[in-house]
């Protein structure tokens, strides 16, 4: 057992574990104030569900024995069967469970990373059911190609260090088809949807920068120079992309917005994911500069389109993802070119193509089977009081009045309404 490289993986996995209750916060800063509550439920439930699927076949359909050509891994190690703690990983020299520990809080985030897309709208219950049926059938076979040695696309030499296709992409195109399924939210195009609390924004943005040291170098599987470069890229990307993002808005609705200067930060984080540890810093930078202004690009996309992706996923993990899968194949030190470039667009567009059509047909079963959409009567009234019982803040208890279980948020620059050029650029400089 190697005890630098076994620590090294669990400080990196309590890292990525925190990324969810990040992304929870980083979501729920951005939708308004009545659904606040659940859109953090819908992020830290992924923790429990995926945590007990992990253990009772996802590892195993991941990280077992290849049954399918490349595509699924075998029924070996159902519960966790045979793998005690003294078990180790072949040459790496840790804990198959310290191992299995890293990839569950991987496979815990991706489904999580779906919620944005859904935001004010769904029924709790449905998107418990639908993360579940979505993790088992679509994230456990995409990472047993992707990561597996005997997976199809790993096989084929695909570059994806830490989950650019696996975990973005699929991510970004399952929240799409889970939309198109569900439907826009009540006043979509004429009442805007503005963020109820930007700090808590930018506190979620810190927080899964923070974490996702861990969810790229860690990725490594042991403390050397290639985890070194890892993490020194993946914080260059990130601030090349936050800048990019806002020169972005500035060119186009004159401000720079704490907002976008978040989303900005998560689209370099996601761009660089699959490709760190094969650029130098310079092809890091240009990674994530280019991804910063791409996605600031692609979020207004949706209004032309009409589609209801609520805080952007579609635009930032499907594109930031993209980016970086491809943009590898050019830049990738010693190995780029034309040729790594048509094995990274086989990925990236097999994976959208499989997880968009299974994350569609998965949507309408939970529709069919149990509704997926929450009713009117909840959406207009808040998901949080239909759901949960309760309220983000008590807003009329402080004041000595009835608390209102449906607060009003104070009026606040959204990024919708700057991606779709709504807010003059007066009363965004304002």
């Amino acid at each position: 057992m190697n005890g630098a490289d076994t620590a090294f993986v669990l400080i990196s996995a309590a890292l990525v574990m925190l990324m969810t209750p990040g992304l929870a916060f980083f979501y729920g800063g951005m939708v308004r104030a009545r659904s606040a509550l659940n859109m953090l439920m819908m992020s830290f439930v992924s923790l429990g569900v995926v945590s007990v699927v992990w253990v009772l076949y996802g590892y195993t359909l991941t990280f077992g024995e290849d049954i399918g050509g490349g595509l699924l891994g075998d029924f070996g190690h159902l519960g966790l069967r045979g793998i005690d703690p003294q078990t180790l990983t072949g040459e790496d020299g840790i804990p198959v469970l310290a191992f299995a520990l890293f990839q569950l809080t991987f496979a815990v985030i991706t489904p999580a990373l779906m919620s944005g897309a859904l935001a004010d709208r769904v029924r709790f219950s449905a998107w418990a059911l639908f993360i579940t049926l979505w993790v088992s059938l679509v994230y456990f076979p995409v990472a047993h190609w992707v990561w597996q040695a005997d997976g199809w696309l790993h096989r084929l030499g695909v570059i994806d260090f830490a989950g650019g296709t696996a975990v973005h992409i699929n991510a970004g195109v399952g929240a799409l088809a889970a939309a198109l399924v569900v439907g826009r939210r009540i006043g979509f195009g004429t009442n805007p949807a503005r963020p109820h609390n930007l700090p808590l924004v930018m506190l979620g943005a810190g927080l899964l920068w923070f974490g996702w040291f861990g969810f790229n170098a860690g990725s490594e599987l042991a403390a050397d120079g290639t985890a070194a470069a890892m993490a020194f890229n993946t914080q260059v990307a990130t601030g090349a992309a936050m800048l990019g993002w806002l020169a972005w808005e500035r060119v186009r609705h004159g401000a720079f917005t704490t907002l976008g200067a978040a989303s900005g930060a998560v689209a370099g984080l996601v761009a660089i994911t699959p490709s760190g540890a094969s650029v130098d810093p310079l092809g890091a930078l240009a990674i994530g500069l280019v991804a910063g202004v791409v996605c600031a690009w692609a979020v207004g996309l949706k209004h032309r389109f009409g589609l209801d992706d609520s805080l952007d996923v579609v635009g930032v993990h499907l594109t930031g993802g993209l980016v970086g899968t491809l943009l590898v194949g050019l830049l990738a030190t010693g190995e780029g070119g034309i040729g790594q470039l048509g094995k990274q667009a086989v990925g990236a567009f097999s994976v959208m193509a499989f997880s968009f059509t299974a994350s569609w047909l998965l949507a309408r079963f939970v529709d069919a089977v149990i509704g997926f959409r929450a009713t009117e009567e909840d959406e207009l009234g808040g998901v949080d009081q239909a759901f949960h019982a309760e309220t983000a803040y008590d807003f009329g208890s402080a004041g000595g009045a009835p608390a209102d279980p449906a607060p009003t948020p104070a009026p606040a620059l959204g990024r919708e309404e700057v991606a779709a050029g709504a807010i003059p650029a007066a009363a965004v400089a304002s």
